[in-house]
């Protein structure tokens, strides 16, 4: 019998935090449309940004505790910076579609800058 290694469960689990961290809370009233919000740099055949590996901007404030854990929602964040090739791939069942996202990366990064380092996202901290 062959055992699966670590990375595949782990991206496995983090992948079900992502998706879970994903609500039907509306962003904030006084937020900018979403099509303002999206200028990610992707590659030229519509695919995922490239991975940012560089420092990490501070996670969103929202007026207020997260709604799990700091060390959860950190690590959720980094996941999104570091993996836009797997996030793009997996759709958002949370209705933000509606708000012109297409799938769970866009959740957490609002844009990236031509480095690819993100603007955060404050929707994936609802």
């Amino acid at each position: 019998m062959q055992l699966l290694s670590p990375a595949p469960v782990l991206a496995g689990a983090v992948l079900l935090g992502l998706v879970s961290a994903c609500n039907s809370t509306p962003p904030p009233t006084d937020a900018p449309p979403a099509a303002t919000l999206r200028p990610v740099t992707q590659v030229p055949d519509g695919g995922p940004p490239p991975a940012y590996l560089g420092d990490l901007p501070p996670l969103p404030d929202i007026g207020g505790p997260p709604p799990r854990p700091i060390e959860m929602v950190r690590a959720v964040f980094t996941f999104a910076a570091r993996h836009p090739e797997i996030l793009h791939y997996v759709p958002c069942f949370c209705g933000c579609q509606h708000a012109g996202h297409q799938n769970n990366d866009d959740c957490f990064i609002a844009s990236r800058e031509a480095s690819g380092r993100p603007r955060w996202d404050p929707h994936g901290m609802t």
